[in-house]
């Protein structure tokens, strides 16, 4: 797990896989043999595979049956407290005092777990864990014993290596397996994460299969079963053994509170889905609802992509803390019921063309769990059909939006315009009443367009009807922020509306002089009724992008307001290099050993977009890996003037010196900058945009 509370190493990168092997324990060919270390004398001796070959994994699962038939849900602490002094046992109990109190515990939410830091840095003379007496000052007994009295589960955690992944670190389970396990089912424990560092490059499939045995013998002699999470990052494909071996399995490294590190880990397990089942979970790890560096709507995005890919939903924020926003993501029940139904199938990508994404799910009543996910940064209209989604011909459709709580049905087209990074969540079924429901429009306005501050931009509405029986007394507004001017230049009612026709409304909008350049939501409103006579209101998200043109001349780009920025780590900096995560943590921007005065420091995968209104003619910049990466990270920097890649480098890395890039930009709107993995991952990719500036 990433511990960002040490500067040791660059964010964004699993300690494990770079400390492994640091430590001064030694591990012996022919058995564990750790240094300073003893195992159980009841345990079996594991004996160590040659090299390059691992124990074959048993046929069946071997950890107690009947655990984790649907995804794990629960609370871990990591994301919110890290290891700082507020994770302890008040933290603890509070959060299980909260999940009764707030009903979470009636939406699901089993497991209260905690993550590093909760013992000693040293064992005991018997080589026991220790609880760290100053955290949990009556122990890890007292604290389980207090969330199984709230009808809760409790979990631990431990690594599969000498010592935990906190720099400062406790005692690792490596050697300690069977005495580990069985002092963890004495104590109460029901789920066990186990990380992988510091893991002494010992075979991975025997250090986790060793836990796995010595769980299943602790749960033997106390009749308590433990929930069994491995977490080795994807480190070794754990989707391809790890059904043999425990419940659940990271598919990636550590998640973080930011738009770009959900979407990514995101787009890595999706593609997993035939590996997950009751019993065996992929995990794309815990959730970061609530910790605030996201936007409300992005929150709801990742609680639904999560769910739709059958992921345990693990609470990751301090709930003590929670706004009221926070506590009705968590506790949709009708979108937990998506992750949690029973069939276990992981929902399967249909398209992703454009950042248009199409997810379906398939459920145990035959019915369809649909995502539209979009991952670009304005609205979308996104676009599917029942048979697209895997279901049979029917006449029509129960369509339910499981945000709105609204139900319609559907001739068989599934659409809706999403918000940037938003997503609409759908449970969609044949139905033979479907005459009996109002019929669901789509409502949107296309792309958002570009315009100056005082001009008014020409935007065009359009109402679909998807349905079968026609929406009457069809009325649709369009409003804008707080003295815009928006105006109808077309009629915007029509008494009836047929089923598959569309109706086009044409407006008007023009941003206050003096407007900030940025993107800016408006919203469309459509009202109309059903066969039944009910008045029904709908809302879709129009936008507009109000900016400013350069002046003339040459002017730095980090002296310009960018149309849009997204960083794969932090934000994008100005006159300064990446750093971590925070804003203005960097340093000069130096590319081998070159200072730059000027210019945006970024992380990939990262897009920085401008407006120039086809009154700028060339880019330039000099660019690189910043010095900070060390000698890792491989990148390439890209120039888009509109839609054409106007200039790119290749792949670099941290060997090159500073290389200049110019780009024709003549006539263009925008120019993109843009970075992206040089193919190694996005470990230490800090990216450089030195002197980067606009002629004009």
């Amino acid at each position: 797990m990433h511990r960002p509370t040490a500067r040791t190493l660059p964010p964004g990168r699993p300690r494990g896989r770079r400390a492994a092997g640091l430590l001064t324990s030694v591990v012996l060919l022919g058995g564990l043999g750790l240094t300073g270390t003893a195992q159980a004398a009841s345990a079996p001796s594991p004996v160590r595979p040659p090299t390059g070959t691992a124990p074959a994994p048993a046929a069946e699962p071997r950890l107690p049956d009947g655990l984790a038939l649907t995804p794990p849900m629960g609370f871990n602490n990591w994301n919110s407290t890290y290891c700082r002094a507020e994770f302890n046992e008040a933290m603890v109990k509070g959060i299980a005092d909260l999940f009764v109190e707030k009903g979470l515990k009636d939406a699901g939410y089993q497991y209260v777990n905690l993550d590093d830091c909760w013992a000693k840095t040293e064992r005991d003379a018997a080589g026991k864990l220790v609880p760290d007496p100053v955290r949990f000052p009556n122990g890890i007994k007292a604290v389980a014993d207090y969330v199984h009295a709230k009808g809760l589960k409790f979990g631990l955690y431990s690594s599969a290596g000498t010592r935990t992944c906190d720099p400062v670190g406790m005692p690792g389970g490596l050697g300690h397996e069977y005495s580990d396990a069985e002092q963890f089912a004495e104590w109460g424990v029901d789920y066990l994460k186990y990380d992988n560092c510091n893991n002494q490059d010992v075979d991975f499939m025997l250090r986790y299969t060793t836990m796995r045995d010595a769980l299943k013998a602790a749960s033997s002699k106390t009749g308590r079963p433990i929930l069994y999470s491995l977490c080795e990052w994807g480190s070794y494909k754990p989707w391809e053994w790890g059904k043999d071996v425990g419940h659940m399995w990271r598919t990636t490294g550590d998640i973080r509170d930011t738009w770009a590190s959900m979407l990514g880990i995101m787009k890595q397990n999706l593609p997993l889905a035939k590996y997950a089942g009751p019993g065996h979970w992929n995990d794309p790890d815990m959730l970061e609802v609530g910790n605030g560096g996201m936007t409300a709507t992005e929150y709801r995005t990742h609680f639904s992509m999560w769910s739709i890919m059958a992921a345990p939903l693990l609470i990751g924020s301090d709930l003590r803390k929670a706004t009221p926003e926070t506590f009705e993501i968590l506790s949709n029940r009708e979108v937990i019921a998506v992750d949690q139904d029973r069939l276990g199938k992981q929902g399967v990508v249909v398209t992703s063309e454009g950042g248009r994404w199409v997810v379906s799910k398939e459920l145990a009543d035959g019915s369809r769990a649909v995502a539209l996910f979009n991952e670009t940064g304005g609205p979308q209209r996104i676009a599917t059909t029942a048979k697209a989604v895997g279901l049979p011909a029917a006449d029509g459709y129960r369509v339910r939006d499981l945000w709105l709580k609204t139900t319609g049905h559907s001739a068989g087209t599934l659409a809706a315009t999403v918000p940037a990074h938003g997503t609409v969540l759908l449970r969609v079924a044949p139905d033979r009443r479907w005459a009996q429901l109002p019929p669901v429009l789509d409502t949107g306005a296309g792309e958002a367009p570009l315009t100056e501050a005082g001009r008014p931009v020409r935007l065009t509405s359009t109402v679909t009807d998807l349905g079968r029986t026609p929406a009457r007394d069809v009325s649709v507004k369009l409003t804008g922020p707080a003295g815009w001017q928006v105006r109808a230049t077309s009629p915007s009612g029509t008494p009836s509306l047929p089923g598959g026709k569309d109706f086009r409304t044409g407006w008007s909008a023009t941003a206050p002089a003096g407007t900030a350049p940025g993107s800016y939501g408006l919203t469309l409103t459509t009202t109309y009724r059903g066969a039944s006579g009910q008045r029904l209101t709908t809302t879709a998200p129009a936008g507009v992008r109000v900016a400013v043109a350069p002046p003339g001349g040459s002017s730095y780009a980090s002296d310009l307001g960018p149309l849009a920025s997204a960083n794969g780590w932090g934000p994008v900096e100005k006159d300064r290099s990446n750093g971590e995560s925070a804003a203005g943590d960097g340093k000069p921007l130096t590319v081998g050993g070159q200072v730059f005065a000027k210019g945006l420091g970024t992380h990939a995968a990262s897009e920085v977009e401008y407006y120039t209104g086809g009154k700028c003619t060339a880019f330039t910049a000099r660019v690189g890996l910043d010095d900070e990466s060390g000698t890792r990270g491989t990148v390439a920097f890209e120039v888009w003037a509109d839609g054409r890649k106007a200039a790119s480098t290749g792949v670099l890395d941290n060997s090159a010196a500073a290389q200049r890039i110019s780009a024709n930009v003549g006539g263009a709107q925008t120019v993109r900058l843009v970075v992206t993995d040089g193919g190694d991952g996005v470990q230490y990719d800090h990216a450089d945009w030195g002197d980067a500036q606009l002629s004009c």
